[in-house]
């Protein structure tokens, strides 16, 4: 499996429980879809994946488990799309912010270079690269913040809320981009909808833990199950 999670707790220094027990395994290639209303752990599962949240329990990503030694070779492996493309970009320009990766993971200068173009060209912001992203839309920092874990050439694509904030148009580009990709793509979202258009599996969370698990349109077209548990 490319991603197992094994009875994975978590209680945030509030004393709020998090995750209670979550376990799941993901195959390379799924694309999967975490559902639920807020509060119910989507998040801090999603943060979990690539040792931003540390709780008890084991995460094993391409057979490696996460472990402090082993963070920097999972977060290369992992890369997660905030919500807020604002958390992700602080640099400079869009070339220092997608760069930014690439150099912490040791790419060479002519390896920098080409990541740097390649993961905007993905996303049809080359023209950007000069400018500063608080002067974008947030739709096109939204696209940068995707070039910027693009770069570092992650093997999974983790998402939180994707489709938040966005306009119908930048919305039908991230379905598309979504659709479109060759990678693991896990994605935390609210919105039913969405998660219909651009997954294949569902995991449904309430309370902390994973209520089902199934393909995304049984568990999508389950209005009674939606709405027992909150969406």
């Amino acid at each position: 499996m490319h991603i197992i999670v094994e009875n994975l707790h978590f209680a945030y220094p509030d004393g709020q429980k998090g995750l209670s027990g979550v376990s799941v395994s993901i195959a390379k290639g799924e694309r999967v879809a975490v559902v639920g209303a807020n509060g119910t752990g989507k998040s801090t599962l999603l943060l979990h994946l690539n040792g931003i949240l540390r709780g008890e329990g084991r995460i094993v990503i391409d057979g490696i488990e996460l472990i402090n030694k082993t963070l920097s070779e999972i977060r290369r492996k992992v890369g997660i799309i905030f919500q807020d493309p604002n958390d992700q970009l602080f640099c400079p320009t869009v070339e220092d912010d997608v760069a930014f990766g690439p150099e912490h993971f040791n790419f060479s200068h002519d390896e920098i270079h080409c990541a740097v173009d390649s993961a905007l060209d993905r996303v049809a912001m080359g023209h950007a690269i000069h400018r500063a992203a608080h002067h974008l839309s947030l739709g096109e920092r939204r696209r940068v913040s995707i070039a910027a874990v693009l770069a570092c050439e992650p093997d999974i694509l983790v998402f939180d809320e994707p489709a938040a904030m966005l306009d119908p148009k930048r919305k039908r580009e991230m379905i598309s981009f979504i659709r479109e990709t060759d990678k693991t793509v896990i994605i935390a979202t609210h919105d039913p909808q969405f998660a219909l258009e651009t997954t294949t599996r569902c995991l449904l969370m309430d309370a902390g833990k994973i209520v089902a698990d199934g393909e995304s349109s049984r568990i999508l077209g389950d209005h009674a199950l939606l709405q027992k548990h909150g969406l």
